[in-house]
């Protein structure tokens, strides 16, 4: 069967449409959104191949960025009067289904030392200075999305060591370690979630954060452990996968070698992890997406799903008004979302937990003129 490529449809609503619209407490969201008006006034004509392009226009955001900024922290009933007067809400479509995936993921605390020693053995790497990075729409507006990264050799741009190749000692002796930690099940999904927090054996901490990526494509393992018969579909979750790597040492490097994808990190000054937008998220509001469809930056509706805190609980409503600040390696499409829920054992059982159903808009100035959509492959 041959899958049609992705192509995101959005069908105007209003604000009164939003599932939850009217029970969400937005001035939570503010922080996030003042966070990426700090990025959208430097949007310019160069991001006019992007598919929803028109959306993209500073001067559209710049008046509405400057009344976020003056309103006074909390102020729920100003912050919801701006928004209704200043954008209108887009329900998107991948094609004709109105329903896609949402995730979490969140801030994980790692145990390293600035120095290896025979417990804290595994290094987080600096990003290589000859891994170069290709926005291949750059080249071509067919190619709009789609990405390469490698090495120059000879002339030519080759693949990158993939996960294997770096951890059999491709990047050894070149003083690209950054720390070391010590388990490797805890930097395998540091990688996945992509910034987190190092405690170090000698005092003091550090704050790492994604800064590159091998160029090989993300592989999900827990698909490799339902396809071995050890794990079922709705079993799978960051906490089964990592009790079952634990529980089987001898396979483990077996099924780690299945995600070729390998991430680079480097030392964050900033108060909190860093998105891909270039600002630091906000727990439960900032949310990451396939930049391919949803613009970095643009303030979203999210009607979804979540696990509760306590695992006991049922699932709860999740329906919040966030800012897509983020991407990831496994986030693709136009109705798919990932979010943020900070540091943390709660937020790590929420974001470990989450695999729920869900549903997605837009929210773009009201003087935003859509033209006609175009489809990306997939």
């Amino acid at each position: 069967m041959v899958l049609e490529p992705d192509r995101i449809e959005l069908e105007a609503v209003e604000l009164s449409d939003l599932p939850g619209w009217e029970e969400d407490l937005l001035a939570e969201a503010l922080p996030a959104l003042r966070r990426s008006c700090e990025i959208v006034g430097g949007w310019t004509d160069t991001d006019s191949t992007h598919v929803l392009s028109s959306a993209l226009n500073p001067e559209h955001w710049r008046g509405i960025c400057a009344q976020l900024v003056e309103l006074a922290p909390g102020d729920e009933e100003a912050l919801r009067a701006l928004l209704a007067s200043s954008l209108r809400p887009y329900a998107v479509s991948n094609r004709d289904e109105p329903e896609g995936l949402f995730t979490g993921y969140y801030e994980p605390t790692l145990a390293g030392s600035r120095r290896p020693t025979e417990k804290f053995k595994y290094p987080l790497y600096r990003r290589p200075p000859e891994l170069v990075t290709v926005d291949l729409g750059d080249f071509r507006d067919d190619l709009r999305g789609r990405r390469l990264a490698g090495r120059v050799d000879a002339g030519a741009l080759t693949p990158y060591y993939d996960r294997v190749e770096i951890e059999g000692g491709g990047l050894a002796d070149r003083g690209l370690e950054l720390v070391w930690v010590d388990n490797p099940y805890d930097a395998f999904f540091l990688h996945i979630q992509g910034s987190g927090r190092v405690e170090l054996a000698d005092g003091g901490s550090l704050r790492v954060g994604y800064a590159g990526q091998n160029g090989h494509p993300y592989f999900a393992i827990g698909r490799a452990l339902v396809d071995m018969g050890v794990l079922t579909l709705e079993e799978v979750s960051l906490q089964s996968i990592r009790a079952w790597l634990e529980a089987n040492p001898e396979d483990a490097p077996a099924v780690l070698a299945q995600n070729a994808s390998f991430v680079f990190f480097r030392e964050l000054e900033e108060e909190g992890p860093v998105g891909s937008l270039g600002v630091v998220l906000t727990p439960e509001r900032s949310l990451a997406v396939d930049p391919t469809f949803v613009p970095l930056g643009l303030p979203v509706w999210v009607d979804a799903s979540a696990p509760a805190g306590d695992p006991l609980a049922p699932d709860r409503p999740f329906r919040r008004l966030m800012v897509a600040q983020d991407t990831g390696g496994a986030i693709r499409g136009p109705v798919r979302g990932d979010v943020f829920w900070g540091p943390g054992r709660t937020a790590a059982h929420i974001a470990g937990h989450m695999k729920h159903p869900g549903r997605l808009w837009l929210l773009l100035p009201r003087q935003t003129d859509l033209q006609p959509i175009g489809e990306t492959d997939s």
